[in-house]
Parts: C-alpha cells; structure tokens; sequence
C-alpha cells in the first residue's frame, strides 16, 4: 500500500489531519475576518477542510486547493460536493511547490504541510508570493514543547521551541495576529482517530494490505504514547503581510 493511501484511511474521521479540534479551526478561520469576495488558497489541503469552512463563512468567497495525493484531493471533492461548495473550490493534484497562481489571495493556509517548502521559513517565504499586501497567512507547524532525547529528535526532524518557532514565522515581513497552540486533549483525540481509523481498517480487510496497514499503526503509536506525546507541539499562527 502506498503511503498516500495509508494517510488517507487513517484521516478518514479526523479530516482536519492535525491536531486540532473543529471548534478550534472554526475560531481561527473567523478570527481571519476575510472580506467579501476574498480569494483563499489552502497549500496542502488533504480534505480541504480548513478552505471548505471558510467558504460557509464567507459566501462569496472562493479558494484553491492544493496536494499532492489524488485520495485527499477526491476526499476533498466529495466534501465540497456533499456540502453545495464545489462551485466554489477549485481544488489541483500537483505539489504546492509547483502552483502556479496568478492572482494574489487574501488568505494562504498551510497547517501541517510545511515540509511542502522545507520547512517554516521556505513556506512563509513561498506564501510571500501568494498573499496579497497586507494579506494573512494561517500556518501550522510542530515545535518542541520539552527538549527531546536525541533518538526522537532524529526520528521525527528538528523544532525549535515555540518562541523560535513564532521569531521563524515573523522573520521576513510577517506579523503574528492571533494563533493556538494545541493541546494535550486534541493530540490525543488526533492520534487516536488516526490510529483507531486505521486499525477499523485493517481488521476489515484481511491479508496483506491489512497487515501492512496495522504494522504502520502500530509503529506509530507507539512513537506517540512512548515518544513524542507531550514532548512535541503544534501551534497555528494566523499572521499579516506587513
């Protein structure tokens, strides 16, 4: 099984593939006040749940969705289609890298998908591109709650703490507006959605693709509840182009 299909499954019921609870985007996306007729682009998009409530929010709005798995991007589809907004979302199967937009927008995201860019700093400097003067930027990144043991530092990639996190975000021209830093109880849900989603599935489909898909589980949770729970955070910083 490809490791697109394998993420796919395991956010089938936690479509915001992060760990962050819907009453918490909900807030962020008002927090953004976009105005009418406000262009959103959504760099990562999965399920492209984050652009789909915002366009409810604003009705005359419109956004661009974008990744690079056709699953999330058909998931994404079928979202947009049962909730009337696929007149609305324009969703492409191609990497954020590559897109190629040819009118600024009001309001980029890319929560969880900064490894689309490099990292922190690449993706606010590729959102720089994207976002209209004065426009925001609603970016999601790991950051490291406690200093981690060195096996799992390697194992999962390099944070600063939250303070270098917010100064990486704010480096070049961006000011912090607004922003949450999730917390123990919406990792968990998170986790345990992906893991128990997953495992649902495997039991369902016996043989090899379902071996591999619990093999995948559990090496997962077990770099959670023995590794990174508590140890690594998630904050979402809404920012302006200054």
């Amino acid at each position: 099984m490809d490791r697109q299909l394998l993420s796919a499954i395991a956010h089938r019921d936690h479509p915001i593939a992060g760990p962050i609870s819907d009453d918490t985007l909900d807030r962020l996306v008002r927090r953004a006040a976009l105005p009418d007729r406000a262009r959103i682009l959504d760099l990562g998009c999965g399920e492209a749940a984050w652009s789909l409530r915002a366009l409810e929010l604003v009705p005359s709005a419109v956004a661009d969705g974008v990744d690079v798995s056709p699953h999330a991007i058909a998931a994404a589809q079928r979202a947009a289609d049962a909730r009337g907004l696929s007149d609305r979302l324009s969703l492409h199967l191609t990497p954020a890298a590559d897109f190629p937009a040819t009118q600024p927008y009001d309001l980029v995201l890319c929560v969880g998908s900064t490894h689309a860019f490099g990292g922190l700093k690449g993706t606010m400097d590729a959102v720089s591109r994207f976002v209209r003067p004065g426009g925001l930027a609603l970016v999601g990144e790991g950051f490291w709650e406690r200093t981690p043991d060195r096996a799992l530092a390697e194992a999962i990639g390099t944070y600063p703490g939250l303070a270098g996190t917010i100064a990486a975000a704010e480096s070049d021209g961006w000011l912090t507006v607004y922003g949450h830093v999730s917390d123990l109880a919406e990792w968990d849900d998170y986790e345990l959605s992906w893991t128990g989603t997953l495992a649902r599935w495997a039991a369902a489909n016996p043989g090899p693709d379902g071996e591999h898909a619990l093999a995948v589980m559990r090496e997962h949770r077990d770099m959670w509840l023995t590794g990174y729970r508590g140890v690594l955070g998630f904050v979402s910083l809404l920012l302006q182009r200054v």
